[in-house]
């Protein structure tokens, strides 16, 4: 019998035999996936116990979302003709206004409703630039412009002294009253030297006179001699100031511009000075002072106005359903003081 043939020594590098692979189905699935991930785990070669349905279900009809729906767009001549009325009034006005309004006597004035003066108006700008909220700015204004404080005139603001224009201020509750007292008496040195004619003039006409009617240089004279009024200031001021001068009309600072986009009108005020131009005759403003050029100045301020406080009050969703809900110029209080 021949020898046997010497195995031959295997190659370190040779990999030994696998054994034959077989499909099996896992013995059980992992817990710690969700059960979208459990299903996975099964092998593809496990037939499905479920057999397709040869039969097409009928489609059904895709369901439609009412979130999802375009909301009604408001007539901008109604949203203006709502911000005209009375009825959009307690929509800009702070809480506490409101409940202020009903306790004191029907005379309050406000910033929201009333007419004031340009002294009285610049010292609105100088409160309202201060970074205080929408209600504390206006509670001040009411507190120093009427009873018993009625610090109207350089000169009673002057003769009450800082003692007391601190005090208003206190009664306000309002904040940074140190510095905003400080500020209120150097303004009314500021109008009697260097503004007005005098501790009795609330019309700062020399300004407009010594600048030539040009809104830039007033401007510019207005930043050198009042104390904290910087752009913020000025843009309330020239706001408001343009129901009484035309010189920077048609004018809407950025707060304004916000307030008038949230609202749903154009949000620059020359496209909404041809807005009002356009619809003229559909706005009830025939009770508003002074002739139709003066009357559009003040309707544009108003709507500006109301627009702002709208806004800062968290109510221009309101406005828009109820100018959506189809109000109407019948409704319009323009008689009433631009505010």
């Amino acid at each position: 019998m021949p020898p046997k043939k010497p195995k031959k020594p295997k190659s370190p590098t040779e990999k030994p035999k696998s054994a034959p692979h077989i499909d099996r189905e896992p013995d059980a699935p992992s817990y710690t996936k969700g059960r979208d991930d459990q299903a996975e785990t099964k092998s593809p070669s496990v037939p499905s116990k479920r057999k397709a349905s040869t039969t097409a279900a009928p489609s059904k009809a895709p369901r439609r979302s009412v979130r999802g729906a375009p909301r009604r767009q408001p007539d901008p001549v109604k949203i203006v003709q709502y911000l005209l009325s009375a009825a959009s009034l307690d929509s800009c006005r702070p809480r506490d206004e409101i409940e202020d309004l009903k306790e004191r006597d029907i005379g309050l004035r406000t910033y929201s409703s009333s007419t004031f003066t340009p002294f009285e108006e610049l010292i609105c700008a100088v409160i309202l630039s201060r970074p205080i909220s929408h209600a504390l700015g206006l509670r001040s204004i009411r507190t120093l412009l009427n009873t018993p404080y009625e610090l109207i005139t350089p000169k009673r603001i002057r003769s009450a002294g800082f003692d007391a224009v601190r005090k208003a201020l206190d009664v306000a509750k309002t904040q940074h009253r140190q510095k905003t007292a400080e500020e209120l008496v150097l303004l009314a040195d500021a109008v009697v030297e260097h503004l007005g004619d005098g501790e009795e003039d609330v019309s700062l006409e020399r300004v407009r006179k010594e600048c030539g009617y040009d809104w830039e240089k007033e401007k510019e004279m207005l930043k050198k001699h009042v104390k904290g009024l910087g752009k913020t200031g000025l843009g309330i001021f020239a706001r408001r100031i343009q129901a009484a001068w035309p010189d920077p009309y048609p004018f809407a600072d950025q707060r304004a511009l916000s307030g008038l986009e949230k609202v749903g009108l154009p949000d620059s005020a020359e496209e909404l000075k041809k807005l009002l131009d356009e619809h003229w005759i559909e706005l009830d403003v025939k009770d508003f002072a002074g002739g139709e050029d003066e009357k559009k100045r003040r309707a544009f301020v108003r709507v500006l106005e109301r627009a702002v406080g709208v806004d800062l009050e968290g109510n221009a969703d309101a406005i828009r359903a109820e100018a959506a809900s189809g109000f109407g110029s019948r409704h319009s209080d323009a008689g009433k003081p631009a505010g």
